[in-house]
């Protein structure tokens, strides 16, 4: 894993300016790449490749970037890795289309695969996650593309007027920030998606006229052709509804078995690398379903990492210890103070290089800060919940909607009216009093806050308008005073028009909430300490085939990732994986209330907020002091404010 930047202006410059400026681009991400750096000049077209190197494959001097093919047409940067290159290096041998190797690297591999199939052709022709930016030196023609699911992140521009224009792009927003030509421009309609969602959705970015190259596209530019579109080359929408329109016809036992052959297949490809390599372990369905495949598939103990809070309600530790020690792996557990996790905190306007406020940004940062004191590449187990059906708000939104909608949306407002006139402290006492002799499986975590939030979507139209309420955080119209939201298919995915609800779920989250949520923290909070990170469950073949399963493969008696637990279960005892689901997160209500309350009170001033212009700031005071007495916790909406703002105090100059 690495990173790349670069730029096309709109004429010749001289090489000293180029270079200049691609440096300072490149060193902006140097903690993407810490192990070499490289450097290319096309000064008649005004081009600037610059690349940052984690060496992973090939450490020799022969994987360096960017990299040239034998017959010179083409010049390649290069982030991610390509797991079926060896293959792909076969196919080119048996066809006498190969160069003659000058070492082992995927970089190699794709420039000799671009000179024989294409650069198109080749890509769709990978399995891998990645992010490249190629210049056909032939056609004066620049390409830029992104993995299927979007593990790697791209951004893209162009910046300045007529011929003083550049196109701009590289792997985090602050290498294009390096570049003089940069405009600082916030894009208010991006900051309403932030309101609704706690990331900026793709393919938009926090400033105007930069966006995110979306995942499975590519994108090519010149001089002659400067205002092209992304082009896609595979589509999870057009997968989601293919595969539900031609299902998997086989038995659960051939469905399981074919999933775990899929799933041996990625990981195995996946644990391919000259430098040391591990797992992240919560102990749940997802990391215990990849670290079992690994450990099957190794002679030696899989190095495993799970950080644990004193704080019962947010401590998987002792359930990742004791699946690490029935399949013997060598595991590495951090138990973490308050105080260490809110020092993090001051470094993720950084880290996260536009505004990102999912508070389990800061575990994540921290369990990569522990692996990569151990190994450089570390593997994953995300992306289970998006295709297996693993989130609770699934099944709830279906049963609750059957329900609601029984009954007039006037009567339903009613019932929110009651649900909110008792305080989530109350309701959570009542559950802890009346719930807690039920099976641990049946328990539920803040009913308290659950049913606030759920309270504030009982006037749906639909499902689709249910679980649209349930996933956002603010209505942004009702905190800025410019809060018009930007068109993305959060409210318009007519390819997904004929997906049952519960799969229109998934689907949606996982075009959006996975690459632009969970796969952009896993990124930025490894990469900030030069870890390279893996997502097998990711693996295009697994996703497609995910899609064709029927939804009760899914989602069974009222529990997801049935189909994924059947394999989990043929190598961990059940007992150490049923629980209820806990996910990944951090006491911010209570630090806010507490040894943050100074840090936000400063960050969320009414005076200062209403000199920036961006916030009512009205309702951010009224919500603040709702949260200090306790009466709600408005921990996520505050947040939101929160990054946005420490952001802001960084990068707005």
């Amino acid at each position: 894993m690495c990173g790349l930047t670069g730029f096309l202006a709109a004429c010749p410059m001289r090489h000293d300016v180029i270079l200049s400026n691609i440096t300072n681009m490149a060193n902006a991400i140097v903690h993407r790449g810490p192990d070499d750096a490289g450097y290319w000049v096309d000064t008649s077209a005004g081009l600037g490749l610059a690349h940052r190197r984690l060496a992973i494959l090939d450490l020799s001097a022969a994987g360096h970037q960017p990299m040239r093919c034998p017959l010179d047409r083409y010049v390649l940067v290069f982030n991610g890795e390509i797991y079926n290159h060896l293959e792909l290096r076969a196919e080119l041998e048996r066809l006498g289309w190969a160069p003659r190797w000058r070492g082992h690297s995927d970089t190699e591999t794709l420039l000799a695969g671009f000179s024989a199939w294409g650069i198109s052709e080749t890509i769709v022709r990978c399995t891998g996650m990645f992010a490249l930016a190629v210049w056909d030196r032939e056609l004066r023609q620049l390409t830029l593309a992104r993995d299927r699911l979007g593990e790697k992140p791209l951004y893209y521009g162009w910046q300045g007027r007529g011929q003083q224009a550049c196109m701009l792009f590289g792997s985090e927003l602050k290498a294009l920030r390096a570049h003089p030509k940069f405009e600082r421009q916030i894009n208010r309609g991006a900051l309403a998606l932030l309101m609704r969602h706690n990331y900026v959705p793709t393919p938009y970015s926090i400033y105007q006229g930069i966006y995110k190259l979306p995942p499975g596209c590519l994108l090519t530019v010149s001089l002659h052709e400067p205002q092209s579109h992304p082009v896609a080359y595979w589509s999870l929408a057009d997968t989601a509804a293919t595969g539900q329109k031609n299902p998997f016809s086989g038995t659960v036992d051939e469905a399981v078995d074919a999933l775990e052959h899929l799933l041996r297949d990625a990981i195995g490809q996946q644990m391919l690398a000259d430098v040391p390599l591990g797992a992240f372990l919560s102990g749940g369905i997802d990391s215990s379903t990849v670290v079992a495949l690994m450990q099957a598939q190794s002679a030696q103990p899989i190095k495993t990492f799970t950080i644990g809070f004193s704080e019962i309600d947010y401590n998987e530790a002792e359930h990742a210890s004791a699946v690490a020690k029935y399949l013997g792996t060598d595991h590495t557990t951090l138990y973490v103070s308050p105080k260490q996790a809110m020092d993090v905190i001051p470094r993720l306007p950084s880290l996260y290089c536009e505004p990102f406020s999912d508070s389990s940004q800061i575990p994540t940062f921290l369990v990569s800060q522990l692996a990569r004191q151990h190994v450089t590449v570390s593997l994953s187990g995300d992306g289970g919940d998006e295709l297996f059906g693993g989130y609770n708000r699934y099944v709830f939104t279906d049963r609750l909607w059957r329900n609601l909608s029984r009954f007039p949306r006037s009567l339903r407002r009613v019932l929110a009216d009651g649900i909110r006139s008792v305080s989530p402290r109350a309701w959570n006492n009542f559950a802890g009093l009346f719930l807690s002799a039920l099976p641990g499986k049946w328990q539920l975590t803040n009913l308290g806050e659950k049913l606030h939030k759920g309270a504030g979507v009982l006037a749906a139209e639909n499902v689709d308008d249910l679980y649209r309420g349930l996933v956002s955080h603010w209505n942004p119209s009702s905190v800025m005073p410019e809060g018009r939201e930007l068109p993305n298919f959060f409210w318009n995915a007519p390819k997904l028009a004929d997906l049952k609800p519960v799969s229109r779920m998934m689907a949606l989250d996982a075009l959006s909430y996975l690459p632009d949520d969970i796969l952009t923290k896993v990124d930025r909070a490894a990469m900030g300490v030069s870890l390279e990170t893996r997502v097998p469950m990711l693996d295009h073949r697994i996703v497609e085939f995910a899609w064709r399963l029927p939804l009760d493969y899914k989602i069974r008696d009222g529990h997801g990732k049935w189909l994924l637990r059947q394999v989990l279960y043929r190598h961990v005892p059940t007992e150490l994986i049923d629980r209820p689901k806990m996910g990944f997160a951090v006491p911010i209500d209570a630090w806010l209330r507490g040894p943050l309350r100074d840090w936000a009170e400063a960050l969320m001033d009414p005076r200062r907020l209403r000199s920036e212009g961006y916030f009512d700031a009205a309702i951010i005071e009224s919500r603040w002091r709702e949260h200090l007495s306790g009466r709600r916790n408005w921990q996520y909406h505050l947040w939101d404010i929160l990054m946005f703002q420490a952001w802001l105090e960084q990068h707005a100059q």
